[in-house]
């Protein structure tokens, strides 16, 4: 611990110093989260972290508006919601604690009806995917629920229903399905994977939900591809997470949990807190927290609206169809992303001379941070790169990208060349 104290000016330039080592944020295309935001949604934030988010009584308006949002949310997500219902739903740290939360409500109502059924209820599982992200795994360790996880394969990176099928039985909590899959983008056949599981609980007496996790897609699907079917219009989508810190535009911290209705969130799950004469409920895992992301994500529903992040989407969609064009153009790499969402993933057609991990490490001279890695189970033998196109990423950006790459790979043949 430090024994003395240093000017303000001096330990903020220390640490500014230290920090210049960091990567950009704007050149970082690894991550899905948001590193721009406008000025004013700044000053909010700034304004916000001095309040304790979970402190409802001294902050009553922030409590509005974090509730206004889950109602945004909700209704966004065709939730059937009757005239003046409250939807059912809370701002978390990010998906994480999202999907956590959703586990533990799934498995609270599938211990519930097995108690009532008097039949053991020691032995929970969950399927879903090995695509996914790791919370899922830390969500079914943490509570003891036994994984059940699909394999993806090479020509298809994802789960299905078919795949789903196979994993289920009567302990089983509840499915996962992605929309948008960390490694290419892809949307799960939610609706199929849906359709499956509303066959087999009518089939075997079981009340299997299906869960979204739309971290990335819950942002993106209901402004590009308002007709598909994968929120709370199907009638078996119990819970979905979302990322407000990825494409609902928010710095790092936020993310949201929205039940289809009340009853699919256990009551004795919930905490309630009297304030003003009102009842506020709450369900978290965390406590303490800045309210500066509600805030700022408030902001952004009412900023943009749904024109707003129609026209953003459509944007960075455009600049990803540029940048996934300029690739195939090289005739170097395989594009394997579906075009669901603003992200480009590929792989190189010939790895023999050189990888992935190669041009990674030469972009990385450059400033550029793309990642490059092997697929989940059942596809390792891929090498994949992913860029997510987020907002503050331009046509001129993908250009000086590309062109980085192609200096990246004629230095990667001439190193190979000289070895041999």
């Amino acid at each position: 611990f430090p024994q003395h104290s240093v000017p303000a000016r001096v330990a903020h330039q220390m640490i500014k110093d230290e920090l210049a080592l960091d990567g950009n944020p704007s050149m970082n295309l690894a991550s899905f989260v948001t590193t721009y935001m406008e000025r004013e949604a700044e000053e909010l934030m700034i304004e916000g972290l001095r309040k304790n988010y979970i402190d409802l009584d001294q902050y009553p308006q922030t409590a509005e508006i974090h509730n206004r949002c889950v109602q945004m949310l909700a209704n966004l997500y065709h939730a059937p919601l009757g005239e003046g219902v409250k939807a059912t739903g809370t701002g978390c740290i990010g998906s994480s604690e999202a999907i956590m939360l959703a586990g533990l409500a799934m498995k609270r109502r599938w211990k519930d009806r097995r108690l009532a059924a008097g039949l053991p209820y020691d032995k929970p599982n969950m399927v879903f995917g090995s695509n996914v992200q790791v919370c899922w795994h830390k969500m079914c360790k943490y509570f003891e629920i036994e994984i059940r996880e699909a394999d993806v394969s090479p020509d298809c990176l994802v789960l299905t229903a078919e795949r789903a099928l196979p994993l289920l039985d009567e302990n089983t909590i509840g499915v996962g399905a992605i929309l948008g899959s960390t490694f290419n983008g892809e949307y799960e056949d939610i609706k199929g994977i849906h359709d499956m599981l509303v066959e087999q609980n009518e089939l075997n007496g079981w009340s299997i939900p299906l869960h979204v996790d739309a971290a990335s897609g819950g942002f993106i699907a209901p402004f590009i591809s308002p007709d598909l079917l994968w929120d709370f219009r199907l009638p078996n989508v119990k819970s979905i997470n979302v990322s407000g810190h990825k494409f609902g535009l928010v710095y790092a911290g936020m993310g949201w949990a929205i039940w289809r209705e009340k009853d699919d969130l256990p009551e004795d799950l919930v905490f309630h807190v009297n304030y003003l004469g009102g009842d506020q409920s709450s369900f978290t895992l965390n406590f303490s927290k800045g309210a500066g992301n509600v805030v700022a994500q408030y902001y952004n529903l009412l900023r943009f609206g749904f024109d707003g992040y129609r026209r953003i989407m459509e944007a960075s969609m455009e600049n990803a169809d540029f940048l996934r064009k300029a690739l195939v153009s090289t005739d170097l790499f395989t594009i394997v992303d579906k075009a669901h969402m603003p992200l480009v993933a590929f792989s190189l057609k010939d790895s023999s001379s050189y990888t992935c991990f190669d041009i990674q490490e030469k972009l990385k001279v450059r400033g550029w941070i793309v990642p490059a890695y092997t697929c989940s189970k059942g596809a390792e033998s891929m090498t994949i790169m992913r860029v997510v196109v987020k907002q503050n990423f331009s046509c001129q950006m993908a250009k000086m990208l590309v062109q980085d790459i192609l200096n990246a790979v004629t230095a990667l043949e001439l190193h190979s060349r000289a070895l041999h």
